[in-house]
């Protein structure tokens, strides 16, 4: 955990090089620095279970992608019956991937893809869950809010967690109008969210880079019950990445490793020869997906899009993919080292067109459906299974279908792939989002 904490550490502080209370290391220092603090991440994938050696393959044309609209509160009342259920389930999850949300539409909508409310529920149903898991909430903060400073004494695990969830959150998205100032009552409710999150799961507890994850959360939902329960959610996917042993992430480099060979070898060999092939520098993106490489309007949508898990449970990884293929050219041409790459890939920060990236990491992974030589890794990693599926594209013709490669049931579960182009032309203009004067009665219970 020490290890996972100075790793945790560095990465978040190489970018706050404009806080004077955070310290970075010089780049000369981060090849050492990440070597010693996380040989935890020493990966043999000859030994991982399942590994399969990818030979160079076709992998066709790659197809142009569109975006559609954000889906509008017009669009998603539509699809709501009398009783308030959630009509054409499947429906609704392609147009979110294909478009995002409407800001409005945000805070109804993901508690439904983060698993707070069940799709089929009525809205009677939700009423009372809401209700139940207010009380459950209440509980377990009562749980650490009554615990006196003798007893704090004597449990050392519970004054580490508060001492770093206070350090945390006194840096988290102060530029942000709902999070910056002195005492501000979004700051309170992000620390009371967390110490019980402690209670909730005391073994995990906290580990850096949780409040990334629940900030947005708490800026949607505007109300700390709520924003409770969709963290939780969210954490049961997130869960490996702050674990002790830190499998998931294990897991996710060695398939974002196996993805991007398929994709590129050559690049892939480049990257071995500089000592990046494990692809540490995509630490951060995996650890809190993605959320300090956007702006924090772009993560609203990335999250979300990602959320519906379309069209595989591992769509960020071709993310990752897609970000590194636009990088590929000036990393190489320019003969990066480790360090270099580590630094270009920290500097992308902000810089990242999220609607582009979207579309080619959608293109991606089309196009390996598509392909009919498809490695059985790869298979188990985008959850396909020996299936068709009939994709209309006005690009490459009515008449043509995606077929899917036969390939071995998965573990992650298999979706029907959206359409590949859709109505609605993308809006290129900057999005404002209002912060809600509910915002300013936000107080810690």
């Amino acid at each position: 955990m020490i290890g996972f904490s100075k790793v945790t550490n560095y990465i978040f502080d190489s970018l706050r090089g404009s806080d004077p209370s955070t310290h970075q290391r010089p780049p000369s220092e981060m090849a050492d620095f990440l070597s010693d603090a996380i040989p935890g991440l020493k990966i043999n994938q000859q030994e991982e279970p399942g590994f399969e050696v990818i030979t160079r393959i076709d992998l066709g044309e790659r197809p142009v992608v569109q975006r559609r609209e954000p889906v509008s509160l017009e669009e998603w009342t539509k699809n709501i019956d009398s009783e308030g259920r959630i009509l054409n389930v499947d429906n609704m999850k392609q147009m979110i991937f294909r478009g995002g949300l409407s800001h409005a539409l945000r805070k109804q909508a993901w508690k439904f893809l983060l698993g707070y409310f069940p799709w089929d529920s009525t809205k009677e149903e939700r009423t009372q869950l809401q209700k139940q898991k207010t009380d459950e909430y209440f509980r377990m903060k009562l749980q650490w809010k009554s615990i006196s400073q003798e007893q704090e004494k004597r449990n050392s695990r519970l004054r580490d967690y508060r001492s770093l969830i206070e350090k945390d959150v006194n840096r988290t998205d102060r530029t942000n109008k709902f999070y910056e100032g002195q005492d501000n009552p979004g700051l309170i409710l992000l620390h009371d969210i967390l110490m019980t999150y402690c209670m909730y799961d005391f073994d995990l507890g906290y580990v850096q880079g949780m409040s990334d994850l629940l900030s947005p959360l708490l800026y949607v939902m505007e109300n700390e019950v709520d924003a409770f329960w969709c963290f939780a959610s969210y954490m049961d996917q997130m869960h490996q990445n702050f674990e002790e042993q830190m499998q998931g992430m294990k897991t996710q480099l060695i398939q974002l490793s196996t993805l991007l060979r398929l994709l590129d070898s050559g690049f892939c060999s480049y990257l071995e020869s500089q000592d990046s092939g494990y692809l540490y520098f995509c630490f951060r993106w995996l650890l809190i997906r993605f959320k300090r490489e956007f702006s924090f309007l772009d993560i609203l949508r990335l999250w979300e899009v990602m959320w519906t898990e379309l069209p595989c449970t591992n769509f960020h990884l071709l993310l990752c993919c897609a970000i590194l293929e636009s990088e590929k050219q000036q990393i190489m041409e320019k003969h990066y080292g480790f360090n270099e790459i580590l630094k270009h890939i920290n500097e992308l920060s902000m810089k990242i067109d999220v609607e582009d990236i979207l579309c080619k990491a959608e293109a991606i992974s089309l196009q390996m459906v598509k392909c009919k030589e498809l490695p059985q890794a790869v298979c188990e990693i985008l959850g396909l299974q020996g299936s068709e599926v009939t994709t209309p594209d006005s690009d490459v013709g009515e008449d043509e279908n995606v077929v899917m490669t036969p390939c071995p049931t998965s573990a992650f579960q298999s979706n029907a792939l959206p359409t590949l182009s859709a109505s609605g032309a993308r809006n290129d203009s900057p999005t404002q989002i209002p912060v809600s004067s509910d915002v300013c009665r936000l107080t810690p219970a």
